[in-house]
Formats: C-alpha cells, structure tokens, sequence
C-alpha cells in the first residue's frame, strides 16, 4: 500500500518548482518572440507570471505530479498552454521561429543554475547557523525544492530539445533545415508526442537521453 504521507510530502515539495519550470519556460517562448517582433503573446496576456493564464490542468498539474510520485522523482515531463507565437510577424520566420523555440529550454538550463547556486551557496552556508526546528521546518524543505528545481529543469530542458516537432527541439531543428526537409520535418508533428512517449516506455530513453541529462546535473552541480 503507497505511503499516503509520503505522496503528499512529494507533492507539496514538487509543485512549485514544477509551476516555475513549465510557466517560466512559456513566458521565456513569449518573450523571446517579441524580441523577435512578434506581440502575440503580450498582446494576449501571456507574458505575465500569474500562473493562472498558463496553466493547463493536466499538463501543469496532474501530469507532472502523477509522473513525478510515479517514477519517485526519476521522470518529470509536463506543459503549460502554449504560448500563441505568430510566425507572419517575424522578419525571418524560419529562423526566428528556432530562436523563440530555444528560449525555452534555455530558460530551463538557467533556472537549474539558479537552483544550484542558491543551494549551496546560500542555503547551505545559511544553515549552519540554525537551529533544529528551522533545519527541519524551512530549510530541509527549501532545500528539497531546489534539488528538485534541479532535475526537473533539466529533464524538461532535454526532453524538449529532442529534434521532433512539436517539441522546441524540432522547431530549432527546423530553422537548419532548407524549406523541402523542413515541410518533411512537418509531416512528423502529429505523431511528435507518440514518439517521445514511445522513447520512455520502452526505455530507448534511458540510453539517448538520460546520459545527456546526468551529465547536465553533474556539470550544473560544479557552479
């Protein structure tokens, strides 16, 4: 029988990283495209970090959440709405269209760096000085959030830049590609999410995209 405390315990310490990730990821898509010349998002009210605008129920939440518990915090994927980004406005489509695309995972690459250094730059030295009931009340699960701030930003990060569409990574992947191959590239979308699924379920995964991912942890653990 599942450890009922022990589920909520992971819930409550995994769900404002999750929200950071997966918002801060959209906003980061938006924002760049209006860089890039396109208002869409702004003029819609999605370059705000009110979470309310971005949440999709079950990529947001349950999604994230479930895998999370599932996996015991080995596998985390998940979405909020996706920001409207119109291609019309950009003065290079193709190639703006892979720059706005690659804010994201970026954007998730930086917040694990984030979470790096205020681990043990701040909240490690910070809690030398505290008392046991502080220790356990409000650094232990401060600490907590930020290790998972740490993997999940960079599994999202990764598994994003995986060259299918409609994940950024084929999106990028697209903006290299001359317009015939990029309008092959197309064809495989609807099928994009299937595919990646496919890739975790029968372990194909845990060979191409989990050494990149430790990698990343080890590499982001030296800041």
């Amino acid at each position: 029988m599942p450890d009922v405390s022990h589920i909520i315990q992971q819930i409550a310490i995994s769900i404002i990283p999750i929200m950071f990730a997966v918002i801060l990821h959209e906003i980061a898509h938006g924002y760049a495209a209006l860089k890039l010349g396109d208002p869409t998002a702004k003029m819609l009210g999605r370059l705000t970090l009110n979470p309310i605008p971005h949440i999709d129920i079950i990529g947001t939440i349950i999604m994230p959440l479930a895998l999370y518990v599932l996996t015991d915090g080995k596998f985390v994927f998940g979405y909020a709405k996706p920001v409207p980004i119109n291609p019309n406005n950009f003065q290079n489509p193709k190639r703006d269209m892979a720059l706005s695309s690659a804010a994201g995972p970026l954007t998730n690459l930086i917040l694990a760096a984030i979470s790096v250094i205020l681990l043990k730059h701040a909240l490690i030295p910070l809690a030398s000085g505290m008392d046991a009931s502080t220790l356990k009340t409000v650094i232990d699960p401060l600490g907590r959030m930020l290790v998972v701030s740490l993997s999940i930003n960079v599994v999202l990060a990764v598994f994003n830049m995986i060259p299918i569409p409609p994940l950024d990574g084929g999106r990028v992947l697209r903006g290299f590609l001359s317009y015939k191959n990029a309008e092959m590239l197309d064809k495989i979308e609807p099928y994009g999410m299937i595919i990646v699924i496919l890739l975790v379920v029968t372990h194909i995964s845990d060979y191409l995209i989990y050494p990149i991912i430790r990698v990343l942890i080890g590499l982001l653990s030296l800041l």
